[in-house]
């Protein structure tokens, strides 16, 4: 837990009252799970993989933990030909040092000072209330069940910003809004039941959404 970056592998096969009991007091506290914490944790990334619901094995996360991650990314299987770079990167690299092959680009100074700076950029009143009344939609939409939460909010809000910052702008535009909203919001939402035995997708109610919304220009 010491770490700037976490990766917690296949996290859904931890019960919610053991593992993910613990990083949940980690991700919101900065404290290891002890009684007499003596040291607290760095600001750290924290990343996690998760096998399909279905896998037997598998335990369903907790939507109070899932709300916690910024996004959610869909990895879909490699096509052939990626498979075979995979096949042929592993052949090369044979028995060399892996961890003496990866060159640190940025210190943890770095990290919280560009973190510090993305807060500062600038967005519009009028993308603020873009975001909030999407929000709001999803707690009024008949696909879903359960709406997006606050924290979706600020996630969408921070998200937006670091976009504008990757692109080289100090402000936010709604395109920068809308490039985040599906990973954002993909494990923030609940389909209703009748939507899952449909096999509709969060990413395509995100979509009808946006579609009956007027964008901010």
């Amino acid at each position: 837990m010491f770490g700037n970056i976490i990766l917690i592998d296949e996290i859904n096969r931890a019960p919610a009252k053991h593992n993910q009991l613990c990083l949940r007091s980690w991700k919101k506290d900065r404290l290891p799970w002890m009684e007499k914490p003596t040291r607290c944790l760095l600001r750290s990334w924290s990343l996690a993989t998760q096998n399909p619901i279905e896998h037997e094995g598998t335990y369903r996360l907790p939507e109070a933990q899932l709300d916690r991650f910024l996004f959610k990314i869909l990895v879909p299987y490699p096509s052939e030909v990626e498979e075979v770079t995979i096949l042929s990167q592993f052949h090369q690299m044979g028995n060399a040092p892996i961890f003496e092959m990866v060159k640190p680009v940025l210190s943890g100074a770095q990290v919280i000072s560009l973190r510090q700076q993305i807060k500062t950029l600038i967005i519009e009143e009028k993308l603020l209330q873009f975001i909030a009344k999407f929000i709001h939609q999803t707690r009024n939409h008949k696909s879903i069940y359960l709406g997006a939460s606050p924290r979706a909010s600020l996630a969408i809000m921070n998200a937006s910003k670091a976009m504008a910052a990757i692109s080289g702008r100090d402000f936010v535009t709604p395109e920068d809004i809308l490039g985040v909203f599906n990973p954002v919001l993909r494990h923030r939402i609940i389909l209703a039941p009748d939507k899952e035995m449909e096999g509709v997708t969060e990413d395509e109610v995100i979509k009808q959404i946006v579609n009956g919304m007027d964008i901010p220009r």
